[in-house]
């Protein structure tokens, strides 16, 4: 079960090894959201990000697609990681998703969420880092926090999670 807090999730507590987590979408956008947040305190998650998403592919990522991630080191105990997990842009630009689904349908896939966080938790337990972030996919993404909360109770199992609310 993850600790709630009251607080900015680009200032995680602690002086452990830290990952910020945070959904992002598969059209290489970044602009609205947390990552405005991400980007005013950090320039390097967003470029990593646009870089990833114009290559297509990375030797340490993999291919620009749903269910992959990317660690983003931005300082010596903390690093942002980008989850994409997200089809298409916000609940408001749905004419702008690549899907063939019903419009009803967010934009959160949460198959590719438990596949990100799969990924992640393999790698917070080798760099021992505890995970911080906002409700992310519960935002833009369109996604039901309690659909997203079982999915890292099961696959974040036994790593300490922190959400924070403003």
């Amino acid at each position: 079960m993850p600790t709630y807090l009251k607080g900015d999730a680009t200032k995680p507590v602690g002086d452990d090894n830290r990952y910020v987590v945070h959904v992002c979408n598969d059209r290489g956008g970044w602009g609205a959201g947390f990552v405005v947040a991400v980007s005013k305190c950090w320039s390097e998650p967003e470029e990593a990000y646009r870089d990833w998403f114009k290559s297509k592919t990375h030797p340490l990522w993999g291919h620009f697609e749903l269910g992959n991630i990317q660690i983003v080191k931005v300082a010596p105990n903390l690093s942002v990681v980008n989850m994409i997990a997200q089809s298409g842009y916000g609940q408001g630009n749905r004419h702008l998703h690549r899907t063939s689904e019903p419009d009803s349908r967010p934009p959160i896939r949460y198959d590719a969420l438990e596949q990100c966080l799969e990924k992640v938790a393999a790698s917070a337990k080798v760099y021992g880092a505890s995970l911080h972030g906002p409700r992310f996919g519960a935002g833009l993404g369109g996604g039901r926090w309690s659909a997203i909360e079982p999915i890292i109770e099961q696959t974040l199992n036994g790593l300490a999670v922190t959400i924070y609310d403003l």
